[in-house]
């Protein structure tokens, strides 16, 4: 592992996963607004929501493919610049239908930064603190979704929501072009010598799967941990209204639970290097399911307190999935098979709302986040299934 390399490599794909990560809650910010300039519905508001994470979703495993055949900088950069247009046309759209289009636009940019940036990280750390590195690059993803929204109160008071929309898109053009020239400039940098080529069995094989049972169960858990944690965060209101709560309140919990996630994602990419990666797994996963029990049976204010605690492990678990990938997968193919990964989640963190949404129609909030801390637990059995596959870096 070149260490200089691997920093580089590090800054630019944290970056750029800040921003866009950053970009997309930014968009909850600008939905009250458009209601009232609009006249949106609450579902019209739903579907435009949809259709930005959707046109996200579905063009990872491409972008993983095209960056096999142009190179991860030029992907990167180019959709980079798709959402920073995106963004400019957002400051100047007057109805519906170009709000779908651009935000149809604007997701599908966005969605090469997740695998063609985990695919360098992983990369430039090939032998050195891999999972670590990844831990740090998906935390200054909720960093973004953190910052973004913050500042953009104090910006729609100050030159209004359009003028402060473009001013984002500028300044997501801006890092299109510094990520371009920074990864160009990695790509002219000597690789150290050591690094293993592929088999011609593993380059034929499409995705460059090398362990096709392992990858199997690690998207599984992958697919449970996204899911349950999107089901967690979409009915967490709800659960402290029946306690008791007011509104200020609820925006305060979800402060302390994503100040906990964010912290998650950087603790456990560390603890993964400490423990390895099922005992990491068994402990976040198990701590994550008591802990939604517990959180059933206490009263407000201690709920409140378990909150920061309960979103280090929530939130945590995807650090140590992300960095796994590379054990299952040869270098050539990580773009693809991230895509793959990330696809999956998304798409189990779609699709579980709404059958919860029903199960708490049908009997009651915290009879669904009972049912929830239920299915988080079959993660463990899964992770000891994954001991086999795994090969340890110890």
């Amino acid at each position: 592992m070149d260490k200089r390399r691997a920093r580089a490599a590090l800054v630019i794909a944290t970056s750029i996963h800040l921003l866009h990560d950053g970009l997309s809650s930014f968009l909850y910010v600008l939905f009250p607004i458009w209601q009232l300039e609009f006249t949106l519905s609450f579902t019209t508001i739903g579907f435009l929501r949809a259709c930005y994470s959707g046109a996200l979703a579905l063009f990872q495993i491409p972008a993983g493919v095209l960056a096999e055949r142009w190179g991860e900088a030029r992907v990167l950069a180019a959709g980079t610049a798709l959402t920073a247009l995106g963004f400019l046309v957002l400051g100047l759209v007057g109805g519906v239908v170009t709000l779908l289009v651009v935000l149809v636009a604007a997701g599908l940019g966005s969605g090469t930064q997740h695998p063609l940036g985990a695919s360098l990280v992983s990369r430039a750390y090939e032998g050195g603190p891999q999972r670590f590195a990844l831990g740090t690059f998906n935390f200054s993803g909720d960093l973004g979704k953190m910052l973004f929204p913050t500042c953009a109160t104090f910006a729609f008071a100050w030159v209004g929501w359009r003028t402060a929309t473009q001013g984002v898109g500028l300044l997501t053009a801006a890092s299109a072009v510094a990520a371009l020239a920074g990864l160009g400039w990695l790509s002219r940098t000597p690789e150290p010598p050591g690094k293993t080529r592929p088999t011609p069995e593993d380059v034929d094989s499409g995705w460059g799967i090398r362990d096709h049972r392992g990858f199997q169960v690690l998207t599984g858990i992958h697919g449970i941990d996204d899911g349950s944690r999107t089901v967690f965060l979409t009915f967490l209101p709800f659960l402290l209204l029946d306690k008791g709560a007011d509104m200020e309140l609820t925006g305060l919990a979800f402060g302390l639970l994503l100040g906990g996630g964010a912290a998650g994602k950087f603790l456990c990419g560390l603890l993964a290097e400490r423990l390895g990666v099922i005992r990491t797994v068994i402990l976040t996963e198990a701590a994550t399911a008591g802990g939604t029990l517990l959180l059933l049976a206490l009263p407000l204010y201690p709920a409140l307190i378990l909150l920061p605690v309960l979103g280090v492990m929530l939130n945590g678990t995807s650090s140590v999935l992300y960095g796994t990938v590379p054990d299952f997968v040869i270098p050539e193919r990580r773009s693809r098979a991230y895509g793959l990964f990330y696809t999956i989640g998304i798409g189990c963190g779609a699709s579980f709302p709404p059958l919860f949404g029903l199960l708490s129609d049908w009997t009651s909030v915290p009879i669904a986040f009972a049912v929830l801390a239920g299915i988080v637990a079959l993660t463990i059995p899964l992770a000891a299934i994954l001991r086999g596959s795994l090969r340890e870096k110890r």
